[in-house]
């Protein structure tokens, strides 16, 4: 038998996970004590391992529990121990709890007495296998492909000379530089009725790359398009677009829902358990 201290601690911060995920705990903060001392009828002081009390409906619940962290199953003698205290203490109700299970007689003298017994305990290999010898998910592996979208490192549109020197007063043949971002630069195809931006043409650049990876080049050639890049809008003949393809790679992701899971109540007297996860209560566990 260990100390207990930190059996106390453990038994603690599941059963105040359980009142936090109760419903009335939006309106009310309830907080577990650990060593409450409690004076009974008779003055004299009784110290109880965890101590809860909370107010509904204008009646005060108050709950204490007893932990007992034993290598054994617990003994009618430690039931007898829990009512002797409890006795001139009014309006409390006992709980018992230990991590191997209670003998038979103590059980019975448990539900005479109305104690609840619990069994608070890490998980075991067994809670991962439901009630008809099926396992249940414990581990998932996820194997994920991943494809980075294809980098554009040079690109080179080339403009109707004519049509420039006609609207915008440039002469024939002029070479245009482009600035800007890639979401700031779009093509704006009339014949197919579609514009995008260089950042979505990089998008587009994977299903030309024929399986290739690696220094790609792409061009196209436009019925009726246009280049529209800081303000300008000019009629786009074709383009060029040099651009870096990288070989997709795996990553495997493994997902343990068993470290997940903080520990295990089980109700002795209703015959079911609860789990606790970081994030979750599973009741009716299995």
């Amino acid at each position: 038998m260990s100390d207990g201290k930190a059996y106390e601690v453990f038994v603690q911060s599941l059963q105040q996970a359980m009142l936090d995920s109760e419903r009335f705990s939006d309106q009310k903060t309830i907080k577990i004590e650990r060593n409450k001392k409690i004076e009974d009828n008779f003055g004299i002081v009784r110290e109880f391992d965890l101590y809860w009390e909370y107010e509904l409906a204008g009646v005060l619940y108050k709950t204490v529990i007893e932990c007992k962290d034993y290598a054994s199953r617990v003994s009618i003698e430690k039931i007898d121990a829990l009512i002797g205290k409890i006795r001139d203490i009014p309006d409390l109700k006992p709980v018992f709890a230990t991590r191997t299970g209670y003998q038979s007689g103590a059980e019975q003298k448990a539900k005479n007495n109305r104690i609840d017994l619990l069994i608070v305990r890490e998980q075991r290999d067994d809670d991962w296998v439901d009630k008809d010898g099926n396992s249940l998910i414990r581990m998932v592996n996820i194997n994920i492909d991943v494809e980075s979208c294809p980098r554009i490192t040079d690109f080179r549109p080339r403009v109707d000379g004519a049509w420039l020197k006609k609207n915008l007063d440039f002469a024939e043949g002029v070479k245009l530089t482009t600035t800007g971002l890639n979401t700031d630069i779009f093509i704006e195809d009339v014949f197919r009725g579609e514009t995008y931006s260089l950042y979505d043409l990089a998008y587009r650049l994977d299903g030309k790359a024929d399986g290739k990876y690696g220094a790609l080049m792409y061009a196209e050639v436009f019925e009726e398009a246009y280049f529209i890049n800081d303000g300008l809008r000019m009629k786009l003949v074709s383009y060029e677009v040099d651009y870096q393809r990288s070989k997709p790679h795996s990553e495997l992701v493994e997902i343990d829902f068993s470290k997940e899971l903080i520990g295990v109540i089980e109700y002795i007297h209703k015959g079911s358990s609860t789990a606790i996860f970081r994030d979750k209560i599973v009741r009716d566990w299995k």
